[in-house]
């Protein structure tokens, strides 16, 4: 498969086809990184650290917790 590389602002841009972004699981706002490999341009998703529970709360402590808060009588769903 051919593309064209385009002007965006003062940069360059290249489309990736919806099948391979697709096939990739790469979407708008996914981080890229760029490499070079001899004379080729090498894009390669970043993927997102999978945090635990316990990373996840590693700063809490008791005095970082929000108080509870009453939003009145329970209605409808709620009850």
């Amino acid at each position: 498969m051919t593309t064209v590389v385009a002007k965006w602002g003062n940069s360059l841009a290249i489309r990736l086809p919806k099948a391979w972004a697709e096939q990739l699981q790469i979407k708008e706002g996914t981080d890229v990184t760029f490499s070079m490999s001899g004379n080729s341009l090498v894009i390669t998703p970043k993927k997102r650290k999978k945090y635990t529970l316990n990373e996840l709360l590693e700063g809490m402590t008791p005095e970082k917790f929000h108080p509870e808060i009453d939003t009145g009588i329970s209605m409808g769903n709620e009850v």
